[in-house]
């Protein structure tokens, strides 16, 4: 399970709302405090790296789904939840969609807002639709 995995990955991406790019230190720091595994290292490199190359591409997708909340007025939160999950939806074949909404939910009810679960679970769920019927 990558739980932990994803939520140190969640911490590197929020982190990344308010600096541009996350220090590579801050980031060995945080694998190491909380005792990721190699396997683990590697899900958040990559996961990462696709955040890095198709961000603009998914700040489009998230956009285009948020209609009463652009993207810029989301929760700085729920922006990285919904980053995390939709690359692993869009790139990461290896992860069943349902798993990427439930712990992408998991993560917004912890660190975000009361609404935040159904809100992100209902964005990502209304992506999978749409990804089904192309």
């Amino acid at each position: 399970m990558r739980t932990s995995a994803r939520e140190t990955l969640f911490k590197i991406v929020f982190a990344t709302q308010f600096t541009k790019s996350a220090d590579e230190s801050f980031i060995r720091a945080l694998y190491k405090s909380e005792k990721l595994t190699e396997d683990d290292v590697k899900y958040c490199a990559s996961a990462l790296s696709i955040i890095t190359v198709h961000g603009d591409e998914l700040v489009r997708i998230i956009d285009e789904r948020s209609k009463l909340f652009p993207e810029s007025r989301l929760f700085p939160a729920d922006r990285s939840v919904l980053m995390i999950a939709l690359a692993e939806i869009m790139y990461l074949d290896d992860i069943p969609k349902a798993v990427s909404v439930n712990e992408a939910a998991n993560i917004a009810s912890k660190y975000s807002s009361e609404k935040s679960a159904s809100f992100v679970s209902g964005i990502l769920s209304e992506i999978i639709r749409e990804r089904k019927n192309v």
